[in-house]
């Protein structure tokens, strides 16, 4: 509670009455239980309760987000004073503890009062109701312990939260529901332990004593376990938002792809960014930008597993979530967060990107990649808005990057990210795109290509099935033979990434691209070229091309040996396959001295 008279007074509603019943009942027991006759036993009883009810109240378990300083065994032995020795007795000892351990604490004076008396109507209240329930039986026995324990635990709730709502101005019943829902099972159990010590008290009231050591011991054991936990959550939570941070992220990650890609459900990643970020900082200053982050934060946790990945990067992981579900979770937090109100620093938008796996992509690191470039898309786009991962679409920007590039690495480094986005897709496993340049290369050297017509090459063979960024994923993974108008729709990728490559400048590439399913007899696609009217680079990335479909793992039947795929293309050779180089094939892959000694020097012939 806060100490400024304004606070102390807008509390009074709530405490004046509750203090004034609880001090009526705190008297009431006084005269009742100095009025009647205890025996020793009973003496002895009461005061091993309260020694205990305070060393107990001493050393509460913290509960997770729980808004009090947690939960004690102090429970247990009131409500057994209660049952045991009736209503007056449990009054004083349930009142006592909180009066004697908050005076020790130097507590405010209002808190004392309002929790020592809510305390004994709670203790009342539980005497009240199983006072009718007469007899020593097991059942009756029992019946008693459990009324007792759910009276004094609802009027107890009620109570506490009551203050708690009129402090805080939020709402009682959503206070209630919260304190009900953490608290239930460790009360539930702890009222166990009251029939427990309740029957060895009737049976034998010594040995009932020695139960109270086993557990304090257990309720210090708790104490203990839960702070360490708490530690090791600390090292995985972000001290600003309280979210999990970088380090979690990627642990929950792997744990959820994991499960993802085992029991075939999807997983949605979701990264949002705050919009402008640092002319909040520069503008407002630093405390401001992180009120502007932890407010972003708190919407976030309404939508998922959320993190704060570092800065005004965050991400929030939504198991089980198909496009359209993510989409919507994405835009309700850009919706949120564009209406919440910084005063002067006006509206605060974010952008978010998402993708899923194992539908856009089946390992970490490509998902990472990929979620990046939704969220560069909606960056691009216009900011204060959701985009999910679209290969047709987003890895334009790997396009623009290719054409940007100014030396030789940095344009291989951009085709080798579109290749990885292709690859992810289509049928075949593992880096096709790359090893299909990596072969390409090495015949373009050996039929004796220039410089510059090696690196053309390379890049066309990791592009050559660009387009199929632009077709349905489901059409290039289909495990059954495609339909006439399913081959129609295929073919069309040629001309696809042809167009995407001849936008950016890359036009030879972008030939060799469109043309490289043409048949040297002239029955290929798109145009039917035949002979030498089919680019010779596309002719290479033919051969290439089919000699690692044969040879690699796919949804079309097991791998070919080299031996096998070689017979094929030299069967095709005149037909299908440029003759020159299949003959090219042949003595680079026939030849296992000059195979080791290519590479080498195709590096060397290549490098500018």
């Amino acid at each position: 509670m806060t100490e400024s008279a304004a606070a102390r007074r807008s509390l009074y509603p709530v405490v004046a009455p509750v203090c004034a019943a609880g001090l009526a009942a705190v008297v009431a027991a006084t005269v009742a239980f100095a009025t009647a006759t205890h025996g020793a036993t009973v003496l002895a009883g009461l005061a091993a309760f309260l020694g205990a009810s305070l060393l107990a109240d001493r050393f509460p378990v913290p509960v997770d987000d729980l808004d009090a300083n947690g939960v004690s065994l102090a429970f247990v032995f009131g409500l057994s004073a209660i049952v045991l020795f009736g209503w007056a007795a449990g009054v004083l000892v349930v009142a006592a503890t909180p009066a004697v351990m908050q005076l020790l604490d130097r507590r405010p004076p209002i808190r004392i009062a309002y929790n020592s008396f809510a305390f004994a109507l709670t203790a009342a209240s539980a005497g009240l109701v199983i006072a009718p329930i007469a007899g020593d039986s097991p059942a009756v026995t029992a019946a008693r312990v459990v009324a007792a324990s759910y009276v004094c635990y609802l009027v107890n709730v009620l109570l506490i939260t009551a203050v708690v709502a009129r402090a805080t101005r939020a709402s009682w019943g959503s206070l209630i529901a919260s304190s009900v829902r953490k608290t239930l099972l460790p009360f539930t159990l702890m009222g166990s332990a009251v029939l427990t010590l309740v029957v060895l008290w009737q049976r034998a009231p010594l040995l009932s004593l020695a139960l109270v050591g086993p557990l304090l011991a257990i309720q210090l054991y708790q104490r203990a376990l839960l702070r360490a936990l708490r530690a090791v959550r600390l090292a995985l939570t972000d001290p600003l938002t309280g979210l999990g941070n970088h380090r979690h992220f990627h642990e929950r990650l792997a744990r959820e792809l994991e499960h993802a890609l085992r029991c075939g459900r999807p997983l949605a990643l979701c990264l949002v960014d705050v919009d402008d970020f640092k002319q909040v900082n520069d503008r407002f200053g630093h405390p401001e930008g992180d009120r502007v982050l932890s407010q972003v934060a708190t919407r976030l946790r309404q939508s998922g597993e959320a993190f704060r990945l570092g800065g005004d990067e965050f991400a929030v992981l939504l198991p089980g979530s198909d496009s359209e579900e993510a989409l919507t979770a994405a835009k309700s937090i850009v919706g949120r967060i564009s209406r919440l109100d910084f005063g002067q620093m006006g509206p605060v938008t974010v952008s978010a990107g998402i993708a899923l796996a194992p539908h856009h992509a089946r390992e970490r690191d490509e998902l990472l990649r990929l979620v990046d470039s939704a969220l560069y898309r909606a960056k691009e786009e216009g900011k204060n808005r959701a985009e999910v991962y679209r290969p047709d679409v987003i890895e334009l920007a790997e396009l623009k990057r290719l054409a940007a590039a100014k030396d030789r690495a940095a344009r291989l480094r951009a085709a080798k990210n579109l290749a990885s986005a292709v690859d992810s897709r289509d049928a075949y496993a593992g880096n096709h795109s790359q090893r299909v340049a990596e072969l390409a290369v090495r015949l373009a050297a050996r039929i004796g290509l220039s410089r510059e017509e090696l690196e053309l090459t390379q890049l066309a063979g990791s592009l050559h099935d660009l387009g199929k960024l632009a077709l349905p994923e489901n059409l290039l993974r289909k495990p059954e033979p495609l339909t006439e108008p399913e081959w129609t729709v295929l073919k069309e990728h040629v001309s696809l990434g042809s167009r995407m490559l001849e936008s950016l400048g890359i036009g030879s590439v972008a030939e060799w691209v469109l043309h490289h399913h043409e048949r040297w007899d002239g029955t290929g696609y798109p145009d039917g070229l035949a002979g030498t009217e089919i680019p010779l680079g596309a002719r290479i990335l033919f051969v290439a091309d089919a000699f690692d479909a044969m040879t690699s793992d796919g949804l079309y039947g097991k791998p070919c040996s080299v031996d096998d795929a070689l017979s094929e293309l030299v069967l095709c050779s005149g037909t299908q396959f440029d003759p020159s180089v299949v003959e090219a094939l042949t003595e680079e892959l026939g030849r296992a001295a000059a195979a080791d000694a290519v590479p080498e020097q195709i590096d060397q012939a290549v490098a500018v």
